[in-house]
């Protein structure tokens, strides 16, 4: 059940105190295990070539579900999750917008448009 880690506490209320800590310590740890896993599940999704948006979308869900439930326990505090969901949402933009920018680059690269040259042409005469 409950271990202690130095002394025996004296008083009745100084145990209660421990099996209350203890109690919180455990509940503030599965919330913080569980934004761990989600928060490792979307850095793997991240780091692999083929980027698919719809699944990145579902694990950025479920982090912000955590994080804000995490939040009304107060196991973290408001901002910090704010703050993280913020992040993850950039992170997961900024890579989905590489993979998609990478791609439309391999196929439009060698092309130049007839418009950029009339621009510069429209350019010169005035």
């Amino acid at each position: 059940m409950l271990s202690y880690a130095g002394d025996m506490p004296n008083t009745m209320s100084a145990a209660k105190a421990l099996r209350q800590s203890y109690k919180k310590r455990q509940h503030n740890l599965y919330w913080k295990k569980r934004i761990s896993d989600v928060r490792k599940q979307i850095s793997r999704l991240l780091q692999t070539k083929n980027l698919n948006a719809d699944i990145l979308n579902k694990e950025l869900s479920l982090l912000a579900k955590a994080l804000d439930k995490a939040a009304k326990e107060k196991v973290i505090h408001r901002n910090k999750a704010n703050r993280l969901k913020s992040r993850y949402a950039r992170k997961i933009t900024v890579q989905l917008k590489k993979s998609s920018g990478e791609a439309s680059k391999e196929a439009s690269a060698p092309a130049t448009t007839a418009a950029a040259g009339r621009k510069k042409s429209a350019r010169a005469k005035s």
